[in-house]
Formats: C-alpha cells, structure tokens, sequence
C-alpha cells in the first residue's frame, strides 16, 4: 500500500517537471493535472521518457517555419497538439491522453480567472475547443498510421493540418482576431472574459 503511494506521488512530480512544462508550456501544474498524474504514474513516466524526441521535432517544425509561427491560436499550436497526442500514443493509451488533455484545458480555465498567460496569451473556452479538437486529430492519425516512423506520423500531421483536419483562430492580415464575420476584437474589452467571440476555423483557410 505504502509503495503505491510513492508511486503514484513520483508519478505526480514526473508529470510536473516534465509533462505539463514541456507539452503544454506551462509552469505550473493544476490540481486536474495533478490527479490525473496520481492514478497514472506509468503514464507520466513514459511520457516523460519519451517526449523529448516529440518536442524535437516540434521545435524543427517551428524553426523551419514549415506552417505560421504562431504558439497560441495558430497552425503550430494546432502541429504542437496533433503531433505530440499522435506521437505519445506508441507509449500511453488514447484515453489516458485524452483525460490529460481535458485535465489540462480545465486547468487553463482555472488559470484564466487568475490572470495567468500562457504564451503571452490569455486563454479563453475557443482556445481550449482548439487544442482539444487537435488532441483528437492526434488520437484518428494513430489509429491509422500505428507505429511509423518520425518522419512519416510528421509528414501525415503536416499534411492533415494543410488539408484542413486541424483547427485554429483566424485572424487579419495584422495578426489581430477577428470573428466569423471578419470584424476586428478589441481583445482588451475581453480581458476578463471567458467567452470570446473569436472564429475556429479549419487549418487550410
């Protein structure tokens, strides 16, 4: 009994120092992160041992500029969340990945209502819809392509993301969101609003 409870409590820090900071960029951990790191300790283990190699790959992306440059709201925010899920399913199960990930969009509201940014950002629940839908683009580009290899799973998201299977928040010519009808968002009017009326739209528009 005892040895499981150090387990569980090793498995809470793993997903502190090295989940939450490197998946999400965060840096700090919310209690829904926490208890979903209690009862999988294994799971944060080998994410842990694992995910470099994704966040490599994520970084090339970035650097080469292959999508936008955008962290929060854009392409490769929706690259970072499709291609990380799809990556870590070879070593956790899809649905292990997906209460991290809801755990993680919960915490983000938490953090909302304290001010905090993520990304320079402030979240908000259109945000937290994205990273969720490019969650379960990760989860059907496993279920389809299985264990291949880095360069392919990356082509596959690339490609899906290109074609329009991702989603992100569409914004002007001066990079400033708009909503569905193309008008301009005071985002300082929303500062302390949950709900924003930005536009998800699919990642080939």
């Amino acid at each position: 009994m005892l040895k499981s409870v150090y387990i569980k409590v090793f498995g809470s820090l793993l997903l502190c120092i090295f989940v939450t900071q490197e998946v999400f960029c965060q840096h700090d951990i919310s209690k829904y992160e926490f208890r979903w790191a209690f009862w999988h300790p294994l799971a944060a283990l080998k994410i842990k041992i694992n995910l470099p190699e994704a966040m490599l790959v994520y970084n090339s992306v970035k650097s080469q500029k292959r999508l936008d440059t955008l962290e929060y709201g854009g392409k490769l925010d929706a690259f970072r969340h499709t291609y990380v899920m799809a990556y870590l399913c070879r070593y956790v199960k899809v649905n292990k990945l997906k209460k991290l990930g809801i755990a993680h969009e919960k915490g983000n509201k938490k953090k909302f209502y304290k001010g905090k940014l993520e990304f320079g950002e402030r979240t908000d629940s259109l945000a937290c819809e994205m990273d969720l839908r490019n969650n379960e683009l990760g989860f059907e580009i496993w279920k389809h392509i299985g264990k291949s290899t880095r360069d392919e799973l990356l082509n596959t998201v690339i490609t899906q993301i290109k074609e329009g299977k991702a989603w992100y928040l569409k914004r002007n010519i001066n990079h400033i969101y708009v909503t569905c009808e193309n008008e301009g968002i005071n985002m300082k009017f929303y500062e302390k609003r949950w709900f924003v009326p930005k536009c998800l739209i699919s990642s080939n528009l």
